[in-house]
């Protein structure tokens, strides 16, 4: 049953204490209010590649352990495991660096494209998107490499953007590769990979 309209009513009360305050504040707290919800329902950014957490690590890679083991062998291990790469994209994104390897991944994409008229579009997009200076998110190659690509657009063909791949591949794993191995979560894998060894050997 509603008090409104009663003497000491707290509804009334309530009211009357929003209208005192400022407009300016009040239009604040709306516009908090609706980023808020825009952040709750926005699904995670990436390219093509989700980011699990350590638990759902742990549970997807439970029949792959010798596969967590081969990462550490060398980066083309790495790159050839979709778990690895996914592991791999999960860390870069704590680097703040996963352009990186969503270029990589954007350009190995670009050349099974067979189409030239969908060929020339993917270029020009994949340029846009990482390679042209202040792109949204370029990658750090120097300005010599953005140039012959640049130039290679001209007439894109499948092998338009290999140098600036090459290059972004040769940072990967001479900087973030050893960091990642090096990295927590990845210890973590191996020791979970480790401790189901010795516990099914103890069982035999």
């Amino acid at each position: 049953m509603s008090c409104w309209g009663v003497p000491g009513c707290p509804a009334l009360g309530m009211c009357r204490g929003l209208a005192a305050l400022p407009i300016a504040c009040l239009e604040r707290a709306k516009d908090l209010k609706t980023r808020l919800g825009i952040l709750l329902h926005k699904p995670e950014l990436g390219h093509r590649i989700g980011t699990p957490s350590k638990l759902q690590l742990g549970s997807r890679w439970r029949d792959s352990s010798r596969e967590v083991l081969e990462w550490r062998e060398s980066f083309d291990q790495l790159l050839k495991s979709k778990s690895g790469v996914t592991a791999f994209h999960t860390f870069l994104k704590t680097e703040f660096s996963e352009e990186n390897l969503d270029f990589w991944l954007a350009c190995e994409d670009f050349k099974k494209t067979r189409s030239k008229t969908k060929l020339a579009s993917k270029a020009n997009r994949i340029f846009e998107e990482f390679v042209q200076s202040e792109a949204p998110r370029e990658v750090n190659i120097d300005h010599e490499t953005r140039e012959i690509t640049r130039k290679n657009l001209s007439g894109a063909t499948s092998a338009c953007f290999n140098e600036a791949q090459a290059k972004t591949r040769t940072l990967m794993e001479k900087d973030s590769y050893p960091r990642f191995l090096k990295s927590a979560s990845y210890q973590d894998m191996t020791k979970q990979v480790t401790s189901r060894g010795i516990s099914k050997r103890s069982h035999t």
